[in-house]
């Protein structure tokens, strides 16, 4: 019995999360706390924000990885549909902060989001489309 293309990538995404937990898991525990004990000494108990965000933007980097360089060729398909609608909330942001922006430096970061998120979209697409294709019977 063969698997799905969904339980395909459900088995992906479980192996590629297992890596990253095992990543973690294998760092020095004992200097990542004291790294943490004066950072949180230094700052008086208050975590910087920019910190907090830029951590988590790594951590989101390393998952992205792991997730991605795991996926085989033939689920790749179903990789860029998500990432289409990815994109999509993306564009949503965007137009957010173009529309409500107090600055021009919003206003022209929204937009540079924009674009290249429109443009994200419509690769993408194309891209899905040509795989797509390739699973089709040649007609003779």
């Amino acid at each position: 019995m063969e698997k799905t293309a969904l339980e395909q990538a459900l088995d992906q995404i479980d192996r590629a999360m297992e890596v990253a937990r095992a990543a973690v898991a294998g760092m020095d525990n004992g200097a990542a706390v004291a790294a943490g004990d004066a950072a949180h000494a230094l700052s008086g108990g208050a975590v910087d924000p920019f910190i907090f965000r830029f951590a988590i933007f790594v951590l989101a980097i390393f998952v992205g990885y792991y997730v991605v360089w795991s996926v085989t060729p033939a689920l790749h398909t179903p990789l860029m549909a998500v990432t289409n609608a990815i994109s999509s909330v993306i564009v949503v942001g965007a137009l957010l902060a173009v529309g409500i922006s107090a600055s021009g430096l919003a206003t022209g970061f929204g937009f540079v989001a924009l674009v290249l998120a429109a443009v994200n979209i419509f690769g993408g697409f194309l891209v899905t489309q040509r795989m797509l294709a390739m699973y089709k019977k040649k007609e003779k």
